[in-house]
């Protein structure tokens, strides 16, 4: 196989192996046959895909050899991302237009499709504004893995309730914060006022900019950047 050094032979058997295992949902068919012509096609035609192993590695870390498509609402805002089947599907049925090309192709017995990296819509969606999700990950997110009691940048914290949950507090972002070990159990069940502790900024919400939500497809995705706001 030109072009492939034996790591990436063994890699490409393996996904051939992958691929070709039965599997008790007959609506897999249709998904494994693209996966071995999108794979066939990058080591047959290396004219056309000049470095087959690193579309194969792209290929695996994007998981589950799946491609995804950025879309883009009618005013150019991002909306959600989607696979490389709806995307087509979307363009196919004249609703979505394509803005950027990914550089594959999948075949049909009677059609061919160069698969989309980023498609925008023809009609625009009205949806309320993101929010981000409340959890612990995110909250240490939002105050930069530091305490805001004593300032001190560590991975070892836990959420503190401002108002204890017992005297009323909400689990809410403005009554919730990253607190060290130490400061937590200082401040125990009371109040910031009655712990005589101080916070270095008051809780509040983030903000879920499109950059925020969409930050973990730009790594592979670099195009995508140019549709993403910061």
């Amino acid at each position: 196989m030109p072009g492939l050094d034996s790591p990436a032979k063994s890699a490409l058997v393996l996904s051939f192996a992958w691929a070709l295992l039965p599997s008790r949902n007959p609506g897999c068919y249709n998904r494994m046959r693209m996966r071995r012509m999108r794979i066939a096609k990058a080591c047959a035609e290396p004219n056309t895909y000049a470095n087959p192993e690193a579309l194969l590695h792209r290929e695996a870390a994007r998981g589950s050899f799946l491609i995804h498509v950025l879309v883009l609402n009618q005013n150019y805002e991002p909306l959600n991302v989607c696979h490389e089947r709806r995307a087509i599907v979307l363009v196919d049925g004249g609703k979505a237009e394509v803005l950027e090309i990914d550089g594959l192709i999948i075949h049909s017995p009677s059609r061919s499709w160069r698969v989309p990296s980023v498609i925008r819509l023809n009609h625009l969606i009205k949806r309320p504004r993101p929010r981000v999700r409340l959890t612990r990950r995110e909250v240490f997110i939002r105050d930069h893995h530091t305490c805001q009691y004593c300032g001190v940048h560590t991975k070892e914290l836990t959420l503190d309730h401002v108002i204890p949950k017992h005297r009323g507090g909400r689990h809410h972002w403005e009554n919730l914060v990253s607190a060290c070990r130490s400061c937590n159990h200082r401040k125990g069940g009371r109040t910031v006022e009655e712990a005589k502790m101080t916070l270095h900024c008051p809780p509040v919400e983030p903000r879920a900019t499109a950059e925020y939500l969409f930050q973990q497809y730009l790594d592979i995705n670099t195009g995508w950047r140019k549709f993403i706001p910061a």
